[in-house]
């Protein structure tokens, strides 16, 4: 049984920050799940204009309680009749998030993406990339777009879920099965074969390409099986986050299920391409 009573949801108070507020408000009533609004100030010095080269630290303890006051405002305000606490913290933002997550008993992260500058559409916010990359538990991400999370997904309707053709995909498409009852919205799967850029010519014909499908389709159904999943199942080929993101498009997602994974590379925890899904994606992103 899906169980989320403990949301943390990181807050830094920008307007992407609280243009996810009403997307975790819908959880939490959906699961009757407490929220834990976090914020932390990251520690810095100035330097005094009085002796040259010497530094003065900023009053710790009155950013924090300005900070709690932040949060609790807008706890009182934004969450009011919801079960919900606030932290304020002092430090590396990812790492406290992460730490507080571990040690608290949360279920869920939720979080936008925070991509900045003339490189955000290829890259996610350092915070939120670390807290995907470690998080022990599912972690909620926005749609990584210019415009603020649209509301019309709000409701969750429909949920794509995108799969391997790997045993890992079973706790996976369970979870979103979970998720697809507890939220009354349709379910459908995807997966994606990998594009053949680079193969040899003769390899790269339609009938090859239709056996990869094919071949993906059987050991997916096969999971399917395994795991007493009935969803509809489409399999594309080419690139991977491109290809989820127009069946997300195609059918109207509200919210893609990914899954995270250990890995012997350099991403560890995150699976391939699951940076390249959440980046295109048209709608909120659940990573599992």
């Amino acid at each position: 049984m899906l169980a989320i009573k403990h949301i943390l949801f990181p807050m830094d108070f920008s307007d992407r920050c609280c243009a996810a507020v009403p997307f975790v408000v819908r959880t939490a009533n959906r699961f009757a799940a407490k929220v834990t609004l976090i914020s932390v100030a990251q520690p810095f010095w100035y330097t005094g204009l009085g002796d040259p080269g010497v530094s003065v630290a900023i009053d710790v303890d009155e950013i924090l309680r300005d900070l709690k006051t932040r949060l609790d405002t807008a706890s009182a305000k934004e969450f009011a009749g919801l079960s919900s606490d606030t932290v304020a913290g002092l430090g590396e933002p990812a790492q406290l998030i992460l730490d507080y997550a571990h040690t608290h008993g949360v279920d869920l992260i939720m979080m936008p993406t925070h991509g900045y500058g003339p490189f955000r559409n290829l890259l996610l916010g350092s915070v939120t990339a670390k807290v995907l990359h470690d998080a022990q538990c599912p972690v909620w991400t926005s749609a990584h777009m210019e415009e603020p999370p649209a509301r019309e997904h709000l409701e969750c309707r429909a949920i794509l879920c995108a799969v391997d053709a790997t045993p890992r995909s079973v706790p996976l498409m369970q979870w979103a099965v979970e998720l697809s009852k507890v939220t009354g919205a349709g379910l459908r799967l995807v997966h994606v074969v990998p594009g053949m850029e680079g193969w040899p010519a003769r390899q790269m014909d339609r009938q090859f390409e239709e056996d990869m499908r094919q071949e993906a389709r059987k050991q997916i159904t096969h999971l399917q099986t395994a795991a007493s999943v009935e969803a509809p199942l489409c399999v594309a080929v080419g690139d991977i986050a491109q290809g989820v993101r127009e069946e997300a498009r195609r059918h109207g997602a509200d919210l893609i299920v990914i899954g995270r994974g250990t890995l012997h590379e350099t991403l560890g925890r995150l699976r391939t391409h699951a940076y390249g899904i959440i980046r295109h994606s048209p709608c909120p992103v659940v990573s599992v």
